[in-house]
This record gives C-alpha cells, sequence and structure tokens, in this order.
C-alpha cells in the first residue's frame, strides 16, 4: 500500500455494489485510491422498476432467462434465499430498514473473543445511519394496526415500537431537491407510503445506495461498471490482480473484459462472494483460503408467514412503507410487518396454508393432512387476487446461534453450491413464534394464516437475509477474513459484504454490513502512506480510524457525516 507506482488498471477492484461495496468505493475513493466498482445487475432510474411485481422481466433477476430486475430468487438445500441485483445492490429491493442487532450478535462465540464488538461497531453504526438517512417510520396504517395487536395478544404489546428506516418521508408527492445531499443528488419526492419499496421505489423516496455512497464515490472519481459479472481473478507474478469479466446472460463468455487492479474487495453478496470464492479456490487460483470458507452461512433464522383477509375488507394492508413497525416475543425473537404495493401479488405464490412442523410427522404429511382437513381454505390460499391488498407478511427474525454450510462441485460451466446443516442448533425450518403470530393475525384479520410453500412442501425455509460464509476469525483455522477483513493467505484481498457477518442478527442485516464496512476501511491507510495493520495474519489490535486525504461530505450535511 506504501507504493505510489501505478502500473495498474485501477488500484481497488470492488465486486458488487451492495451496503458494502458502495461504502468500500466511496471510503477508498476519499483516500486517494483510483476504484472501479464492478456490478452484474444493471444501473435503474426511478422510471425503470416495474409498476408491479408481475413485470417479472424488471422485477425479476435471471439474466440466462432475459431477466435482468433487481429481485433474485435462489433455492439451495436447506434454504431459500431471496437477494438484490443492480447498482446500489440490495438497496434496490430492501424494506429500508435499519436496526442495530440483538445483543446476541455481540456475545456469539464466532468472534466476541476477538474484541469488544459493541464498543469497537458504535461510532461506525452511527455513521452509517448519518449516511443512509435513518428516520422513524410513521406507524399509522392497517398493517401496523394488526403488528400492536398480535403484540397484545402475545403478551408483549409493550415492545411495539415503529421501524427505523432510511427513506425521504418529506412532503407526500412533493418533489424537492435532494434535502439530504444539499442539491448535489437528483430531485426527489416524499414518501407516498404506497408499499412500493421492495418493487423499487418509482418516487425518489427511497435511500437507496446509488443515493448516496455511490453517488458520492461516482462523484469523488469511481468508476462504475454495469452488468458485469466478475468470472475469474489470477494473481499477476509482480503482484496485484488480473480480474476478468463478462455480460451476464444466457451464454457465458460474451463481451469479455480484463482489468487489473493492485487489491480487491469481494462484496458480491453471501452467494455471489462464496461462489466466486470458491470457484477461485477449486482452480487453483487461490489456494490458500481458509477451509471455513462456505461455513457458518446464517439465515437470521429467519421464517416469513402471515395472514390474508378471506373476503373483500375496508382496510388497506398494502398502504405504508414496506416494513414500519416491530414487536419482540422474546430477547431472541423479531417480528415485522411486510407489505407489497397495490397490485404487486406475484409473491403470493410463495404462501399456502400454514403447517406446524414440530414433531415425529414429516412436514408433508401434516401438509397433505391440512389440505384435506380444510380443502376450501387451501383452495383460497391459491388465489393471489388483491392479495397485497389483503395481506399482512410477517417477517420472524432471530439471534440465535444456528447456520448452514455452503458446500460447492466444480462443473464445466463453474462450481454449483448446495448447502448442508452448520454447526450450533439446527437450521429452523419452523419457528413457533412465527407460527403463532400468523395464527393471531388471522384472527385478528378474520382471516387464514399462511406460511411458505417452500416450508410446507419441501421443509426448507426462507430467508431475505442469507449472511455468512467468510466469517471473521483469529486464524485462519477459526475463519476466512481478519478482524480487518482482509483474507488470510492472499494479501491484498478483503471482504467487505454479509458474507463477513459473524453471526445471527435477529434483525435486517443492511445497517450492520454497512458498519463493518465502515469499520474495515476506516483502517485502510490514504493512498501512498504507511499501512498501520498489523501483518496478516498477526495477533489483532484496536486501531484509530484513519482520516481520508479528501473527505466527501455533502454540501449542508450533519457534521456526523465528517470524520
Amino acid at each position: 500500500m506504501g507504493t505510489s507506482t501505478r502500473r495498474f488498471d485501477t488500484d481497488v477492484a470492488v465486486i458488487g455494489s451492495g451496503f458494502g461495496g458502495s461504502v468500500s468505493a466511496l471510503r477508498l475513493s476519499e483516500k486517494g485510491y483510483r476504484v472501479t466498482v464492478f456490478e452484474a445487475g444493471r444501473r435503474f432510474d426511478a422510471g425503470d422498476y416495474p409498476a408491479t411485481n408481475w413485470n417479472l422481466r424488471k422485477f425479476l433477476f435471471a439474466p440466462r432467462l432475459g431477466m435482468r430486475g433487481i429481485q433474485r430468487i435462489t433455492l439451495l438445500s436447506d434454504v431459500l434465499v431471496l437477494s438484490g441485483a443492480g447498482v446500489g445492490g440490495g438497496s434496490l429491493v430492501y424494506a429500508n430498514t435499519l436496526y442495530e442487532p440483538l445483543d446476541q450478535f455481540y456475545a456469539d462465540r464466532q468472534w466476541a473473543h476477538i474484541s469488544d464488538w459493541r464498543s469497537e461497531l458504535a461510532p461506525f453504526y452511527a455513521q452509517a445511519k448519518q449516511m443512509l438517512g435513518v428516520t422513524t417510520a410513521p406507524d399509522d396504517s392497517p398493517n401496523d394496526d394488526v403488528i400492536r395487536a398480535i403484540g397484545e395478544r402475545m403478551g408483549v404489546g409493550h415492545t411495539y415500537h415503529p421501524a427505523e428506516v432510511g427513506v425521504y418521508l418529506g412532503e407526500s408527492g412533493v418533489k424537492v431537491p435532494d434535502p439530504y445531499f444539499g442539491g448535489v443528488g437528483p430531485d426527489r419526492t416524499g414518501c407516498i407510503r404506497c408499499g412500493g419499496c421492495m418493487v423499487g421505489c418509482r418516487h425518489g423516496a427511497k435511500n437507496t445506495l446509488d443515493r448516496n455512497y455511490l453517488h458520492l464515490a461516482e462523484r469523488a472519481g469511481a468508476a462504475v461498471l454495469p452488468e458485469r459479472q466478475v468470472t475469474d481473478l489470477i494473481a499477476l507474478p509482480d503482484g496485484g490482480y488480473e480480474i476478468v469479466s463478462e455480460r451476464p446472460g444466457p451464454r457465458r463468455g460474451r463481451s469479455i473484459q480484463r482489468h487489473t487492479a493492485a487489491q480487491v474487495v469481494f462484496s458480491a453478496g453471501v452467494l455471489g462472494t462464496v461462489k466466486l470464492l470458491a470457484e477461485l479456490k477449486s482452480r487453483g487460483r487461490l489456494p490458500h483460503i481458509s477451509d471455513r470458507l462456505g461455513e457458518l452461512v446464517r439465515t437470521n433464522s429467519e421464517s416469513i408467514p402471515g395472514a390474508s383477509t378471506r373476503d373483500r375488507t375496508d382496510a388497506d394492508y398494502s398502504a405504508g412503507l414496506a416494513i414500519s413497525a416491530s414487536i419482540h416475543p422474546n430477547e431472541h425473537t423479531h417480528i415485522e410487518g411486510v407489505r407489497y404495493p397495490t397490485g404487486s401479488n406475484s409473491m403470493g405464490l410463495l404462501a399456502t396454508v400454514l403447517v406446524d412442523g414440530e414433531g415425529r410427522m414429516p412436514r408433508q404429511v401434516r401438509f397433505l393432512g391440512e389440505v384435506l382437513r380444510h380443502p376450501i381454505r387451501f383452495v383460497r390460499s391459491l388465489s393471489v387476487h388483491r392479495w397485497s391488498e389483503r395481506t399482512v407478511i410477517l417477517l420472524v427474525m432471530q439471534g440465535r446461534d444456528n447456520s448452514i454450510n455452503l458446500r460447492w462441485k466444480q462443473r464445466r460451466n463453474g462450481v454449483r453450491l448446495r448447502s448442508e446443516q452448520g454447526t450450533g442448533e439446527p437450521n429452523p425450518s419452523f419457528i413457533p413464534e412465527a407460527v403463532d403470530a400468523a395464527r393471531h393475525a388471522a384472527d385478528i384479520m378474520g382471516g387464514d394464516a399462511f406460511g411458505s410453500v417452500n416450508e410446507a412442501v419441501l421443509d426448507v425455509p426462507i430467508t431475505a437475509h442469507i449472511l455468512g460464509g467468510c466469517v471473521i476469525g483469529s486464524s485462519p483455522e477459526t475463519g476466512v477474513i481478519d478482524p480487518y477483513q482482509r483474507i488470510f493467505g492472499h494479501p491484498g484481498l478483503h471482504v467487505a459484504d454479509g458474507s463477513a457477518i459473524s453471526a445471527n442478527l435477529g434483525v435486517n442485516p443492511s445497517l450492520t454490513i454497512t458498519a463493518q464496512a465502515e469499520r474495515a476501511m476506516a483502517y485502510w491507510p490514504n493512498y501512498g502512506d504507511r499501512d498501520q495493520r498489523p501483518e496478516l495474519g498477526a495477533a489483532y489490535r484496536p486501531l484509530e480510524p484513519i482520516s481520508p486525504v479528501a473527505p466527501s461530505v455533502p454540501v449542508g450535511a450533519p457534521a456526523a457525516l465528517q470524520w
């Protein structure tokens, strides 16, 4: 890092533009590095998002099928994963929710012995909140009323609270210059509470990464290359790496480009980062990566049930922000009410009758029995007519110590990931608190409770928050990356995304991914300066953040945005 000889196309290649990649791009640009960001998805403007998620070509990301939207859906052996795609990564499709984690996260045995993580991360949580524009959601919709009532029925009404979200509330529907970045960004419209956050905000009210971190990174000189899927990484004989990318689509090897970089930050999300590193390890490109790669993958211990009314109702459960309120049934469980906007009913195809999962009887047999006992209820579950307006989705998350492992098999066209149960408790496909909450919701709404098809038929849970796989450890025997998020065994390679999250959070992970990336980038030296971090593999020691040589503080931004 101390060299000033620039013989590479770029100083730092960042693979992925989500919460970790966007932070890396901005903070390293501020420190004088030339940064190039590779993003497999396309760039979106507000008008590019689909009006509803029935427009699958614009909503789903499956480039081999010609779909280049913002929502990925990936089925593994032990979990169905929802994740994001596009310039801005998961921020384009997430529900804006920005919570700090439950206590169990900081105390998890994987990393608690290394440092006091609550204290270390506290200033970076504050920094991330300022950058992402966190505010308190309005919680005055029918969906919120149901969450409040569930809390009362479960005896935890006192835990009800509005969500912390990254949304510009403003004056509903009124277009104004960007208030957060002092007019340097595009004009915005105050949130109209349409529930469309997870289909893509068509009103400019959502604080997506292309409006904050990435916007400022590009203004500071970072280059963002959309629709560039990184497929290979080759270590150069005299240092640095060659990055090979192509345009994702039905055939591999299309429009191949090659770039060289002194250092690389992997920020492609869990499935992207672990899969790419697994392929590079399998092909002998990166032979020294820890054998812990792919282990301790967390699903955030999630389940996503809900309830729908049977008939037309005056209550419109699609109104409001995508998530605007939470309750906590116990110290390790967190439940949020979720909605899609009017007309966005395609995700209802993943719903079916609710089935218990405890006991010796297989889940599939229980499902068949539920169908036979309640055929009319099952037939109703097949209808997605006005589903978003009739439905309250429940996102249930836990901070428990459970995990899966990702394994892979080399194939002619790359590796294929599969999953297996990991260490700790078994990864749950049934969460009693989730089932109880869904049944309470159905009773409150005068409707039917539902679960997901994959849980009922495959006994496989669903998660929108897959984490881990490149966890922090004190050595290659205990983790893939060190506490500064450098890859053991390969100087110049780093990880900054959800795969670096080392424990279940029990809350939506975006704020923590951002805070961890802020912390990791804070310890990089300014370009050309001596690196203060210990040699890779040495014992960890706390460090002071290094102020960037050229901070990109927005005009009129709060002082807390400054280092």
